[in-house]
């Protein structure tokens, strides 16, 4: 466990309404003398009962709003990529 100073946790809220909880904990590649070799971690999921309790202990908490457009949606082949049985008169090796 990180103390308060090298951990941080962080709530993204997508335009669906899904919440995301990750921790980013403050990690050394040499010496904590050294602040060249300070860097955060990767983003670790977390439950939201871990977070609230968090931010009640008082560690740093971050609130993230994420405007990203809807995603996509392509059909599975794509039309023009598809074979058997479409294409019943196409040979097969």
């Amino acid at each position: 466990m990180h103390s308060r100073q090298t951990v941080i946790y962080i709530c993204e809220e997508y335009p669906s309404g899904n919440r995301y909880y990750y921790k980013k904990e403050l990690i050394t590649h040499d010496s904590w003398m050294n602040p060249k070799s300070l860097e955060w971690s990767a983003p670790r999921p977390i439950s939201e009962k871990t977070f609230i309790e968090r931010a009640r202990a008082g560690y740093r908490t971050e609130y993230r709003k994420i405007n990203k457009p809807k995603a996509k949606v392509y059909p599975f082949p794509p039309p023009e990529h598809r074979c058997y049985p479409y294409y019943p008169n196409m040979r097969w090796r």
